[in-house]
């Protein structure tokens, strides 16, 4: 198997709408300055499927009960292809605690070189482990 071309790259930078329609840029940033914090990315195929939503509510739920999560500070991000509208829905029933971006021009799928899964009948489940310093791991 051939590693992912970006492993030991800095993870490439995009803006997407959020749950809440607000543009999200990525790296994060707080007053112009990146976040320098670990980031788990993960795209997955489409918000409330089974699948999706048992990932989804994982990351949820490991940000309050793995310690790793708490003692390194970890910031996860999830991307689908999406409206807004659909991840606003996602968000709220399953009480997602952070940010969850609309992807519907494929923008961050196509940075990340994030393909098709089941035949290339879907997009595929990926997570990206991104570090302190931004560099895909």
């Amino acid at each position: 198997m051939t590693p992912h071309p970006l492993i030991n790259e800095p993870a490439p930078e995009f803006s997407l709408p959020d749950a809440d329609g607000h543009m999200f840029k990525f790296p994060p940033e707080e007053q112009g300055v990146r976040v320098k914090k670990p980031i788990a990315l993960f795209f997955y195929p489409e918000a409330g499927t089974f699948g999706c939503t048992r990932e989804a509510c994982q990351f949820r739920d490991a940000l309050v009960e793995k310690e790793i999560f708490k003692r390194t500070d970890v910031q996860v991000i999830g991307i689908s292809p999406d409206p807004v509208p659909k991840q606003k829905q996602f968000v709220d029933s399953q009480k997602l605690t952070y940010p969850v971006l609309s992807d519907e021009k494929h923008v961050a799928y196509q940075a990340f070189h994030v393909g098709k899964a089941l035949l290339g009948f879907a997009d595929a489940r990926t997570t990206f482990v991104i570090d302190n310093e931004g560099i895909i791991r």
